[in-house]
């Protein structure tokens, strides 16, 4: 019976793996370890608060409670009880009647402290084995502890009680949950320390239950969060995986219980068996003539006459030899000190082979909690229970050495926990009481950025309202949405060919690029680029400092590939506010993005690049085109697919563009043909007509923007604002107390803290939770379980948003280009390029999705663009030298 430090690390690595076994679903049928799942989803978190009652059915008597929890910075728990006793003739009746009984002491308890007219809510301890599949749903599996009622077995207990509330009428109350005394026991402990994250009892049987990721329990829908499990580890064993370190002894009494080969864990550690085990032995060495000289007496020889209580007084210290003896004595023996000594001493390996065993589990139990947590040292708190841990002299003391010798690297604190069955029934309701209360708070806030179909279709129609005035010549002065022409009247063709040289302005950074088309054959775009940084002072300095910095740029590209001297067609991609009046002429109307060069804000950016050219003298140019690189997006797709009409960018910013005929673009000359039109849409709603679907998060990230009032559409589907949105509604639900605990952290006053990755990254369906809690920690965010799964809802609430708004745009759009060609049905292909579409894990899926049910009549593919403000700068290029070759033959 003495087991070694070996021993018992192996048997806690087979209970790791008996654990595995009750968690899968292809193996729990067989398990014998069975890890039920309780529905309970979190422990306490102190700001519990209200009047509950608790039920407790466990034995032949049976209690009710009124707990009152109050959060008033206190914490505090009152509580009144009353014990009712069950009738022999009701254990073993009808199942109505022993729930008859059960409300009428409810109703006699209630009409005591005069709360019948109250709705309280109410939670149930039944602690027999059940098969739990709700918080509110419990089906007895089997009656035991003397318990024979008829018709109860294989239903839900929880209706049985409702029924017979129901036919009294005299008052009535909500069953919230249905708990284990197990999972109150950790429940209890958990309201004073927020660590604790199991319940384990040793008492009469023995028992555990811990927090488990819900990812690993397949019995349960879903991934998000955690769940209790009750273990019912007294099983363990039940399948042979003890054999070897079982006694004769276990055997023996095994044999001779109402259950046997069940339990056999607890066969070995339990309250109920510990007394009987110390009997056996003295029994088998009294006959081996070891001890009393060989004699033997009816009452040694009698089963339960040698009860586990004596184990606990023998080895007080003190008085323990003294106790010994007394118990021998009544026993019938005449002990010599020998005796009482060895008898001690066979006490003293029973209860430490107990609390050695059961130290084996919880560290296995504990080693799968630092697991899941991923943590170098865990510190967590276990709530203990039962009368073996409370009041045997050492059993607590050495159950707390194996822990710490198993596991060296945790730091664990264990709990004595006060009424797991009543408080901790009554802790459950609570917490379903916050959560569910919770919930329904920031379901009501989110709500206003949940768009139903009937919004989506009047953002469509109003999108096109709008485009259609931008396109007006009346109208246009006083548009949002202002429509400006390209001058790109054609998309490539495929007979494109040359040598292309492309500018990428947009930033602090600067590229150049050769781009090789070929046709025929060998079709085909070959690129080589340099990327060239913009030093600040010459962001601000004069525009003559800044264009001679790009043409001595261009002049070391044109060296570095060796092309000195060829006079080459050049696109230029300029990505700030234009106003085009031919394909290779474009006024700068303002600078953005912290470009301040003097000289340049009105004038043709094209003449000022041709001046700085030929300042140098050194090579001339071709500026065929300037490029827009929402265009360059539609080009690059258009070389690939012919079907490519539109192009759309949602990345740091959003916008789109798209042919239209020329009939319609009242404001260039001409009827016939087409001409791409850059829409510059993050403009839409500035003049208020969105107002309506903008919530109050959204007015908050306006007014805090650099340019308040401006790009509203902008800003509720760009990647630049959607991180400040969700940082705006993680501050109200912090305020609110629905997140955090309501503590608001220094970082989360941040603004800009929330970088749109960690949206992508936050919303990737392969990220457990623990990886959420990690970027939010990395933010300074302490989070808990439950506050990872609430950010990962606001994320996907706002992102959502953000690619139904842009998807109602994209339908005005296609459905637009269909009805200009007075079509019944349109096939066409956006282009679209931005950080957010590419890496944003659902964002492309939604908006295709929006676009697909807003638009029926057109069938719209998308097609990822590569590199629109460099290779598309030069297809435009490419386009319109195909084209101005063909007018010159």
């Amino acid at each position: 019976m003495r087991l070694s430090e070996e021993t018992l690390q192996e048997v806690s690595q087979r209970f790791g793996k008996e654990m595995e076994k009750g968690l899968g679903a292809d193996t729990n049928p067989t398990a014998s370890v069975k890890m039920l799942p309780t529905f309970v989803r979190s422990t306490p978190d102190g700001t519990e608060d209200g009047d509950f009652l608790a039920l407790d059915l466990g034995g032949t008597n049976f209690r009710v409670l009124r707990v009152k929890v109050s959060d008033n910075g206190l914490q505090k728990v009152e509580m009144e009880n009353q014990i009712y006793a069950i009738p022999e003739e009701l254990m073993r009746g009808s199942g109505v009647q022993l729930f008859d009984h059960i409300a009428e002491c409810l109703a006699n308890f209630l009409d005591k402290l005069n709360i019948k007219d109250k709705k309280l809510p109410l939670g149930f301890t039944f602690s027999f084995p059940c098969h739990q599949t709700k918080l509110d749903e419990s089906i007895l599996v089997t009656w035991t502890k003397g318990f024979k009622c008829s018709s109860v077995e294989g239903k839900d207990v929880v209706s049985m009680l409702r029924k017979s509330i129901k036919k009294r009428g005299d008052f009535d109350i909500d069953i919230v949950a249905v708990v284990n005394d197990t999972v109150g026991t950790m429940m209890t402990c958990g309201y004073d320390d927020h660590n604790c994250e199991v319940g384990l009892i040793v008492g009469t049987g023995t028992n555990a239950c811990y927090m488990e990721e819900m990812r690993h329990i397949d019995l349960v829908e879903g991934d998000e969060g955690r769940m209790c499990i009750n273990m019912e580890w007294g099983a363990f064993g039940d399948d042979g995986v003890l054999k070897d370190i079982r006694t004769e002894f276990d055997h023996e009494i095994d044999m001779g219980s109402l259950n046997p080969g069940k339990q056999l864990f607890e066969k070995m550690i339990s309250g109920m068996y510990m007394g009987e085990l110390v009997r056996l032995i003295l029994v088998k060495m009294a006959k081996e003539g070891l001890l009393f000289g060989g004699r033997l007496t009816p009452d040694l020889l009698t089963t339960g006459h040698f009860e586990t209580r004596y184990i606990s007084a023998i080895e007080k210290e003190k008085e323990g030899l003294q106790k010994a003896h007394e118990i021998l004595t009544k026993l019938g023996l005449e002990p010599s000190h020998e005796d009482c000594v060895a008898t001690l001493r066979i006490c003293q390996i029973v209860s430490t082979r107990s609390a050695n065993l059961c130290g084996a589990t919880l560290a296995a139990v504990l080693r799968r909690i630092k697991d899941n947590k991923g943590v170098e040292r865990l510190r967590s708190t276990v709530g203990v229970d039962g009368s073996v841990y409370k009041k045997h002299p050492h059993f607590a003391r050495r159950l707390h050495k194996t822990v710490r010798k198993l596991l060296p690297d945790c730091e664990i604190r264990f709990v004595r926990s006060e009424d797991g069955s009543g408080k901790g029934a009554a802790m459950v309701t609570a917490v379903a009481y916050r959560l569910a209360a919770q919930h329904k708070a920031r379901q009501k806030i989110l709500e206003a950025l949940k768009l139903s179909h009937e919004q989506l279709l009047e953002v469509k129609q109003r999108m096109r309202i709008e485009m259609e005035k931008g396109l007006g010549k009346e109208t246009h002065a006083e548009a949002v949405v202002k429509m400006l022409p390209t001058y790109v009247c054609s998309t490539p063709d495929g007979t494109e060919k040359g040598d292309f040289l492309a500018l990428d302005l947009g930033g602090t950074n600067f590229r150049v690029l050769l781009v090789r088309v070929r046709n025929g054959m060998r079709r085909g775009v070959e690129m080589h680029n340099k990327i060239y940084s913009i030093p600040v002072e010459i962001m601000q300095g004069t525009g003559e400092e800044l264009f001679d910095h790009i043409v001595h740029c261009i002049s070391d590209f044109l060296e570095y590939m060796g092309m000195k001297g060829v006079s080459l067609p050049l696109g230029f991609t300029f990505s700030f506010p234009c106003q085009q009046t031919s394909l290779d002429e474009g006024i700068l109307l303002k600078w953005t993005k912290g470009f301040k060069a003097t000289g340049c804000e009105g004038e043709d950016v094209v003449n000022l690049l041709k001046e700085a050219i030929h300042r140098r003298e050194e090579f001339d140019l071709d500026v065929v085109a300037v490029v827009n690189d929402t265009v360059g997006t539609m080009m690059t797709c258009g070389y690939e697919d012919p079907y490519c009409e539109v192009g759309l960018i949602v990345g740091t910013g959003s916008n789109a563009c798209y042919m239209e005929e020329m009939r319609n673009v009242e404001l260039v000359e001409g009827e016939e043909g087409r001409m791409c039109i850059n829409m510059e849409w993050g403009a839409f709603g500035d003049n208020g007509c969105l107002d309506d679907i903008r919530t109050e998060f959204d007015l908050a990230v306006d007014e805090l923007s650099l340019n308040p009032g401006k790009q509203r559409f902008e800003k509720m589907i760009s990647g630049m604002y959607l991180g400040e949105i969700v940082r705006n509604i993680l501050i109200d639900f912090t305020k609110r107390g629905l997140l955090f605990r309501g503590r608001i952290s220094e970082r989360l006053k941040t603004r800009g803290i929330f970088e749109t990755k960690f949206l992508s990254q936050i919303e990737s369906d392969c990220l457990a939770l623990l990886q959420v809690r990690s970027i939010l920690q990395h933010l300074g965010l302490e989070s808990t379980c439950d506050d990872s799964i609430i950010v990962k809802e606001v994320c996907a609430v706002v992102a959502r948003r953000a690619a139904q708004l842009c998807g109602a745009g994209m339908a005005a759009v296609v459905d637009k280009i269909r009805e200009n060609r007075g079509l019944d049905f349109l096939k066409v292909t956006v282009g679209v390029d931005g950080t957010l579409y590419k890496l944003h894990p659902h964002f492309s899926t939604v908006m295709h999705e929006t676009v697909k049910q807003l638009s029926p009549k057109c069938e719209v593919t998308f097609l990822q663009s590569e590199d629109g403000s460099g290779k598309g700068a030069a297809l435009i290029t490419a386009v319109a030298c195909r084209i101005r070759e063909a007018g010159q033959r």
